[in-house]
């Protein structure tokens, strides 16, 4: 990485953290600051700047969510002067909470002291615990996550991150391409795994479980199989470069929004099995797969950052 590079990897971990409609000007603003920064002390140093000097200007800058900090109004949850005002109101809220619950548990008929401890067993379980959890996790989540910043400081160092990396290295797209040869192996043939379990020795009644219709195996089949089949060389690319490069990202996103297509067409255009309890599990299937691979690429979409001069 050059100098240019850890900047931009700086920039991005600091905008991401703002809000969307304030993250491209402030990730202008912001390049365009650390560039003249680092260019001053390149000339006082007398050389030019590289990813060292970069990398020390910018932890010596501030870690990204500090930065990010001072670009965001400052978020008070709790006024000090409210102090007192919330702990009352929590503690009213608690006692609201906990009185309806053993009102609602004591409903039952109370025919004698074990119907008592019963009804108690119950409001304490369903109301009195649930009630507690989720700000004590909060608590103990800050608490623990303040004490180890404290007790590890060099942990907190930023440290550039080139764009174009491969998220978990080569072993995950090596991972990647071992279940996109087993998903193809099903696809092709849904009983390679019985085979496998079994010996070739399952029963009849679960290999009639994994029959394709005619429809599917002529329409949405071949269709589905040559995207799988697609993703390979893509991510046989990637390996051997060791990077992701933006005509990859396009393959890729290009190559996931027609998997969903498929995979939406195939749910709403009829049975995939002829049995209608594997139908309806692979249908299941498919759609929680469509629907994770769009949730994820709304979700980088919406992360992405893009320093624009507007």
């Amino acid at each position: 990485m050059n100098a240019n590079d850890v900047i931009e990897s700086y920039v991005a971990d600091v905008a991401i953290q703002l809000p969307r409609r304030q993250r491209n000007d402030v990730a202008f603003e912001l390049r365009a600051l650390l560039r003249e920064e680092l260019q001053a002390r390149a000339e006082a140093d007398g050389r030019e700047p590289d990813a060292a000097m970069a990398t020390a200007l910018l932890q010596a800058f501030g870690r990204p969510a500090e930065v990010a900090a001072r670009y965001r109004p400052t978020l008070i949850v709790i006024d000090p002067a409210d102090g007192p005002a919330f702990l009352r109101a929590a503690f009213i809220g608690l006692a609201i909470i906990w009185l309806a619950g053993l009102a609602t548990s004591l409903q039952r008929p109370i025919a004698s002291s074990w119907d008592v401890l019963s009804a108690l067993g119950q409001w304490w379980g369903a109301t009195v615990i649930p009630s507690l959890w989720w700000p004590g996790v909060l608590v103990a989540g800050f608490g623990l996550a303040a004490w180890g910043r404290r007790r590890r400081p060099q942990a907190q160092t930023w440290k550039p991150r080139a764009g174009d990396r491969i998220h978990g290295g080569r072993t995950t797209l090596a991972l990647a391409l071992v279940g996109i040869v087993c998903g193809v192996t099903a696809l092709i043939d849904p009983c390679w795994l019985l085979d496998i379990i079994w010996g070739g020795n399952a029963a009849p009644a679960a290999y009639a479980a994994f029959v394709y219709t005619d429809t599917f195996l002529h329409r949405q089949g071949p269709c589905l199989l040559v995207l799988i089949l697609l993703n390979i060389p893509l991510l046989i690319t990637v390996m051997v470069n060791g990077r992701w490069s933006a005509r990859m990202r396009r393959v890729e996103l290009v190559l996931a929004l027609a998997t969903c297509a498929v995979l939406a067409w195939t749910v709403l255009d009829g049975p995939v099995f002829t049995a209608s309890s594997s139908d309806r599990m692979m249908r299941s299937s498919m759609t929680v797969i469509a629907a994770f691979t769009l949730t994820k690429l709304g979700v980088e979409w919406l992360r992405r950052v893009r320093p624009s001069p507007n």
